[in-house]
């Protein structure tokens, strides 16, 4: 198991001291690269152990909107809270409660698996790094490919290392773009173990994705995004691929219609 502090549980690190918070809000979040409008108006909520998706085709605005819930994004307007912290003020010691797995696994292929967990964890000030990786690496269910070198493994042994990367700091909220992508069935069916056992300690889970099969049945609410506009946020989604296909044919005039659905 891992160390028994929960996810998001106030940790030192080497930006400081975490902020903790129970839930995610984006308030009527929008963000323009020049003259595009790449994310328009977006509104929800998620709180403390849940799994929320967003849903969308390519270019619907996912990975803009991942980018700006990771602070590495200003929303152009509207705001992000993080309980009652907001991420201009309190940049630093939101980044250290966040943790991100995207396309780029951001691992080192000349390192071991230990080796780039045990760096990941002195880089956010873990207490004991080595111990901190092995524990993970048991999580992953790597613990004998611990000294082979990354650059050895399959694309799902790999992502199963970036996923505990992303956890190695015990992260508050955990946001994955596309986690799905080149994974086997074995590596499947761990990511979703993985992630309902977050649930369960109480992360926020995000996870950005196309791959409707795979994540039906996953989400306590989804949120559906087109071009960059909020169709609509259902909570517990059944049927996920049909629910999808009837939201993304809606006419552009009923756009927003279920919204009312919100709770914050």
């Amino acid at each position: 198991m891992r160390p028994s502090t929960s996810p998001g549980t106030t940790n030192s690190t080497a930006s400081g001291t975490a902020a903790d918070f129970d839930d995610l809000t984006v308030e009527d979040v929008s963000r323009h690269f020049g003259r595009r409008r790449a994310v328009s108006r977006i509104t929800f909520h998620a709180s403390r152990g849940t799994v929320l998706g967003l849903l969308g085709p390519n270019g619907a605005g996912k990975s803009t909107l991942l980018a700006m819930l990771a602070t590495l994004l200003r929303p152009s307007s509207g705001r992000i809270l993080y309980g009652i912290h907001d991420a201009s003020d309190h940049a630093a010691a939101l980044r250290a409660a966040i943790g991100v797995l995207g396309h780029d696994l951001f691992l080192y292929p000349e390192l071991t698996a230990l080796e780039n967990l045990e760096f990941f964890a002195a880089l956010y000030g873990v207490t004991s790094p080595r111990d901190a990786a092995s524990a993970a690496l048991r999580e992953a269910g790597l613990a004998d490919r611990a000294a082979d070198l990354v650059s050895s493994f399959s694309r799902g042994m790999r992502q199963r290392v970036a996923l505990e990367r992303a956890l190695i700091h015990r992260p508050r909220l955990l946001l994955l773009d596309e986690p799905f992508t080149g994974l086997d069935d074995a590596s499947t069916a761990a990511l979703a173990t993985r992630l309902e056992s977050l649930k369960r300690a109480g992360a926020i889970v995000i996870v950005a994705t196309h791959d409707l099969d795979l994540a039906d049945g996953m989400f306590d609410r989804a949120v559906f995004l087109r071009e960059g506009r909020m169709l609509d946020v259902i909570d517990r989604p059944s049927a996920l691929r049909s629910t999808y296909r009837d939201v993304m044919n809606r006419p552009a005039a009923d756009v927003g219609a279920g919204l009312s659905r919100l709770d914050g």
